[in-house]
């Protein structure tokens, strides 16, 4: 009977750890079973630069605003040139300092970066008097650039007084010109109209090269038909081989 009794004691704790390791795994199971999955890693952020070359500009000149980015499906350039490439270029000619602001955006978010181009302020021309008009102004400071015979290249005294020209349009912005081209009395009718033209588009052409936008300008062609000299002289001639400077209204 003892012996019975031990027995029956060893099967019930035996059957006891039974239960405990069952519940035990049963627990480990469940935990494995509730845990969260991981969260996925967030899309990267856009990035973008932005950059204006030159920075300094006078008034009627352009400048260049080149950008890059990374990340971006959406990019937008203020003011005034709007939607743009994730890279690339464009050229501007703000009428005053401007800071251009681009907003690129992705699906991380959005980020800006900024450039600014800064317009000198015009340098007013010195005038004769308390009340001089800009007509008055423009034939002091306006003069006209000559030509060697048969030529419509620009020479180096024709250079220097351009540049001159130039700085004076930039003063006034809101001045217009016609640039004529005349010849001497040699050739013929049709052959001077068209060197005529030639000499006032080269003109035209150094002007723009220096910054003054070329529909402020327009050009005709007189040939020989309005000398500013008359005589026949080599002398006179020359003062007539010229891009001369009217002012438009």
């Amino acid at each position: 009977m003892q012996q019975s009794g031990i027995r029956v004691r060893r099967i019930a704790v035996l059957a006891g750890l039974l239960v405990f390791v069952a519940v035990l795994n049963g627990c480990k199971k469940q935990v494995a079973a509730t845990a969260p999955a991981q969260a996925p890693a967030p899309p990267p952020a856009p990035t973008v630069t932005l950059n204006a070359s030159p920075a300094s500009i006078n008034p009627g000149q352009q400048s260049t605003l080149s950008w890059s980015s990374t990340n971006a499906t959406d990019l937008d350039i203020e003011p005034g040139v709007g939607k743009v490439s994730p890279q690339g270029s464009t050229p501007v000619t703000p009428s005053q300092s401007t800071t251009y602001t681009i907003t690129a955006t992705g699906s991380g978010g959005s980020t800006t970066a900024s450039a600014r181009v800064d317009v000198a302020a015009p340098e007013a021309a010195a005038p004769s008097g308390p009340e001089a008009s800009v007509s008055e102004l423009f034939s002091q400071n306006v003069r006209d650039a000559f030509f060697d015979l048969d030529k419509s290249d620009i020479r180096d005294d024709a250079r220097a007084v351009l540049t001159k020209d130039a700085e004076f349009l930039r003063s006034y912005p809101q001045v217009r010109v016609s640039i004529e081209g005349h010849c001497d009395e040699r050739g013929s009718t049709e052959y001077n109209l068209g060197l005529g033209q030639r000499r006032a588009e080269a003109a035209k052409n150094y002007l723009v090269s220096l910054g003054i936008s070329a529909d402020r300008m327009e050009t005709v062609s007189w040939g020989k038909e309005r000398p500013f000299c008359s005589e026949h002289t080599e002398q006179c001639w020359q003062q007539n081989r010229r891009a001369h400077f009217v002012l438009a209204h």
